[in-house]
């Protein structure tokens, strides 16, 4: 139970924070970001409705909504899992894209909306769709089992001396619990119902009986041996444009006088370390959530293909059990991904502290608020870029009024690629215009 309440508290505001930080900021709405919001959202599905459902089943023995959450349960974290797979596949091309598109840092690129919309379609709807088949695969169960011989824990054992299905409510094993003293458990069972059409009972028997080469294949080994190859290819890319452009600059510097060599050197060396800097937080992040990835699904598929394989002996209390800690392995990532995020991409980051210090200051005094906000405002503006301070726009007090605020906008763009958005004021052509990629 505590450790429920911990990923239940630091999932929802993590995933909360990170989808309100993307949703109303509008320098934040990159493709990058975007994909990552969905995964938050997801994640915050998981834990907002399958959490409590499994910790009240633990505790009553007791499904809560009967057959419904039976079926919807499994089918969110299938679905989570579809967009947590998609999304590093896809976090995995926009790098590659964006490292290896000529022109990158010079030329300003922004993704219009229509793209990123497609590609959240693309990741939800073929998430959804692959996961429809455990909304027909598992159904609701009731077992009575024997209270009259208590563990060592004072708990009754998880032997059953019946077993029936049957639907929720329904007198057989309701009677037969009464007249042997047993309790009466719901359990979800991973079993198609007889009752469906010929036609998709076969389907469905068929996805059973490979779901687990399926769940691993798919949701296992797709991510991360995409997200490696693409990782590889992308530093090989890399690797022989650096060379490229060393060559270049060989042959242009013997052509052209040492002064001119020099200049143009120093010049491209700030460029080169700041693409060298936002590829390695790229990486670092995509291998990030590809390693909380693998961890947390590696035991659930480990020991399913030994059970399957192996003949060893399992209780159905060890079972339930292995159950119970795949899913609170997907508890873990869906809690601990969103703080992964908030600590890698620095623009998430610094729009999550920027929130907490606003919170901060409204419940200071007005003058105390108002004295720290306006000198929070000079800092920013003052160590935003060296080409802001050299800019037409002044940075004295009086250019700090709610007046000259409304003529001239201060647009941080932040995504996979530095992107500048040119929103002009009607009266002064001044735009100050800052790119932080993630």
């Amino acid at each position: 139970m505590l450790l429920a309440l911990i990923l239940f508290a630091v999932g929802i505001v993590g995933n909360l924070a990170l989808m309100c930080i993307v949703w109303h900021n509008y320098y934040l709405k990159s493709a990058w970001n975007s994909i990552l919001a969905s995964l938050a959202f997801w994640d915050f599905l998981v834990l907002f409705f399958c959490l409590p459902v499994v910790i009240f089943n633990e505790l009553t023995s007791k499904r809560l909504l009967g057959d419904l959450s039976c079926r919807i349960v499994p089918y969110m974290e299938v679905t989570s899992l579809g967009v947590a797979t998609f999304s590093l596949c896809a976090l995995s091309i926009d790098r590659f894209h964006t490292a290896t598109t000529p022109g990158s840092l010079q030329t300003p690129r922004v993704e219009p909306c229509q793209s990123i919309l497609a590609k959240l379609s693309v990741i939800w709807i073929g998430s959804m769709v692959l996961a429809a088949p455990e909304l027909l695969l598992w159904q609701l169960t009731q077992e009575v089992v024997s209270t009259s011989i208590i563990t060592q824990d004072g708990s009754p054992p998880l032997t059953p001396i019946s077993y029936q299905a049957t639907q929720p409510g329904s007198s057989p094993v309701a009677s037969l619990g009464a007249q042997t003293g047993g309790l009466l458990v719901d359990m979800c069972v991973r079993q198609p119902s007889i009752d469906l059409p010929e036609t998709v009972y076969s389907l469905v028997l068929t996805y059973h009986e490979a779901r687990m080469w399926w769940y691993f294949g798919c949701y296992f080994c797709l991510p991360l041996l995409f997200t490696l190859a693409c990782n590889l290819v992308t530093r090989h890319v890399i690797a022989q444009e650096t060379l490229q452009k060393a060559s270049s600059l060989k042959v242009a510097g013997g052509r052209t006088s040492s002064s001119s060599s020099s200049t143009s050197s120093s010049s491209s060396s700030p460029k080169k370390k700041q693409q060298a800097r936002r590829e390695q937080r790229l990486s670092s992040t995509v291998m990030a959530l590809a390693v909380i990835y693998a961890v947390c699904n590696l035991p659930e598929n480990a020991w399913n293909i030994a059970l399957a394989y192996i003949s060893i002996p399992v209780s159905t209390s060890t079972e339930a059990l292995l159950a119970l800690i795949g899913q609170f392995l997907l508890f873990v990532r869906s809690s601990s991904t969103p703080v992964l995020l908030l600590c890698l991409c620095r623009s998430l980051g610094q729009a999550f502290m920027d929130c907490c210090c606003c919170c901060c200051e409204e419940c200071l005094p007005d003058g105390a608020s108002s004295s720290s906000s306006s000198a929070s405002t000079t800092a920013t503006a003052a160590s935003a870029s060296p080409s802001a301070l050299s800019s037409p726009v002044s940075l004295s007090p009086p250019s700090l009024s709610p007046s000259s605020c409304k003529e001239e906008k201060l647009e941080i763009v932040s995504g996979t690629t530095p992107a500048i958005f040119y929103d002009k004021a009607k009266d002064t052509s001044s735009v100050v215009a800052i790119g932080t990629p993630c």
